[in-house]
């Protein structure tokens, strides 16, 4: 489906020609300053952005995405940030790149255009939204979390404890908003842009693997850990299914990663495997 919607853009090209093109990086769970070096990477931001006519035509957001999707932290935040983006530097054709809980709060925009005077502006410029591993259903450790389980301590790194947006990220708290908040998942409307889902499948650790090292190995061990508590295909944090709940799937790992690689929760906003490449040549 991404294929025809590309065919379609090129038939477009010279408006496409014309446009302002854009990229916004979204992060996931967790109160972010730096996210370009501390969530992302700023190899992973340089490498995506160099896909732009004008590689000074990116933002990298900072939001307090502890916080619930629609709080004024978390989508206000976004929602600040993106319209002053795209009205500071004329965007009209805007790429917005989630990772993980970033897609729940992006949804939320693109499911309430009048929660927020400023939602309906960044509807219109968004081309597409590319969702690396979205918690669209939640995950059960966000439970295990809130129950205080271990997965408090060992997860704390990437989900941060018990705070709202790991509450809400619970499967029976997503699959109330997806039902009566959120577009884009099964029997309810679709989103008025693409969100096209990027699914991560498995986790390597192996100590003498050198894929298992790509995005820290600390973390990927800690992701082979909680696998045990997920159904088979996961990317340690999240199960496959909740990654391809809302929105149309553009591909798994597997299909697209050098050498046949998979994508750890962690690796999904990282430089791996050709990811950046991918994502660079899709703006």
């Amino acid at each position: 489906m991404k294929h025809l919607a590309l065919l379609l853009l090129a038939a477009l090209w010279p408006l496409q020609a014309m446009a302002n093109k854009g990229v916004a990086l979204v992060h996931g769970t967790g109160r972010q300053t730096n996210a370009a070096a501390d969530y992302w990477t700023w190899d992973m931001v340089n490498s995506i952005r160099q896909g732009l006519p004008n590689q000074a035509n990116y933002i990298v957001i900072n939001c307090d995405f502890t916080q619930y999707m629609w709080a004024s932290g978390a989508a206000g935040c976004l929602a600040g940030q993106l319209h002053g983006f795209i009205t500071q530097r004329g965007i009209t054709d805007l790429v917005v790149i989630t990772h993980s809980n970033g897609g729940n709060v992006m949804r939320w925009i693109l499911s309430n255009p009048t929660y927020d005077s400023r939602y309906p502006l960044i509807i219109q410029r968004i081309r597409w939204v590319n969702a690396l591993a979205p918690s669209s259903a939640g995950t059960p450790l966000a439970t295990a979390v809130m129950n205080g389980n271990v997965f408090e301590q060992s997860l704390g790194w990437l989900l941060g404890y018990k705070n709202d947006a790991v509450r809400m990220q619970q499967p029976s708290w997503m699959a109330h908003y997806n039902a009566n908040n959120l577009y884009g998942t099964a029997s309810r409307p679709a989103l008025p842009k693409g969100f096209w889902t990027v699914v991560g499948t498995n986790v390597r650790s192996a100590v003498w693997s050198g894929n298992s090292y790509c995005g820290g190995y600390a973390e990927n061990v800690g992701l082979t850990i909680t696998q045990a508590w997920l159904a088979s295909c996961n990317d340690g944090f999240l199960e496959c299914t909740s990654q391809s709940a809302a929105g149309r799937v553009w591909f798994y790992d597997t299909q697209r990663m050098q050498n046949g690689y998979v994508l750890s929760h962690n690796q999904s906003r990282r430089p791996c495997f050709g990811l950046d490449v991918i994502l660079r040549n899709d703006l």
